[in-house]
């Protein structure tokens, strides 16, 4: 294991907060551009808590809506970094909406999002390897060299290269 890995609870990084009406359409749901854009502040956090430095948005995959955050109920936003290569870090998302009243919590939102280090000249800079320490960091762990093929595969079948 490299000497300067991190374990996966130094980036784990969570948001919760009440959906007001501005934040959502006309069927009383959160915009799925507003969560959008919790998503990838959320993940920016976990990421430089991972390598201490700044990071760009590479890409963000597997952006899987389940079901609707409706207005009123409580939206918490979680986000670790599960997998390194030198440069680059995979960040898990998982978004959760919770009914404050009943108390039912269900999951409505699963990503995956990829940033790069940046240093003061905004070149890419290394980032330190990732050591999972649950079972489920693990599996993401493990899997992630499919993620990242799949992305790399993408990109280069891309209609605009």
């Amino acid at each position: 294991m490299e000497a300067n890995a991190k374990p996966t609870s130094v980036s784990r990084s969570i948001k919760t907060m009440l959906v007001f009406p501005g934040e959502t359409n006309y069927h009383g749901t959160m915009f799925g551009g507003h969560l959008m854009k919790y998503i990838d502040e959320i993940c920016v956090i976990a990421a430089m808590r991972h390598c201490g430095r700044r990071v760009v948005t590479a890409s963000t995959d597997s952006l899987d809506f389940m079901s609707p955050v409706r207005m009123g109920e409580a939206v918490e936003l979680e986000a670790f970094v599960t997998w390194t290569r030198r440069t680059s870090m995979e960040v898990y998302c998982i978004v959760r909406a919770e009914n404050l009243e009943t108390g039912e919590r269900r999951t409505t939102v699963t990503c995956f999002n990829t940033f790069v280090a940046v240093d003061e000249n905004g070149k890419p800079a290394e980032v330190p390897a990732v050591i999972p320490e649950t079972d489920v960091e693990r599996r993401l762990h493990e899997s992630a060299p499919e993620r990242y093929e799949m992305r790399k595969k993408r990109r280069e079948t891309s209609f605009f290269t």
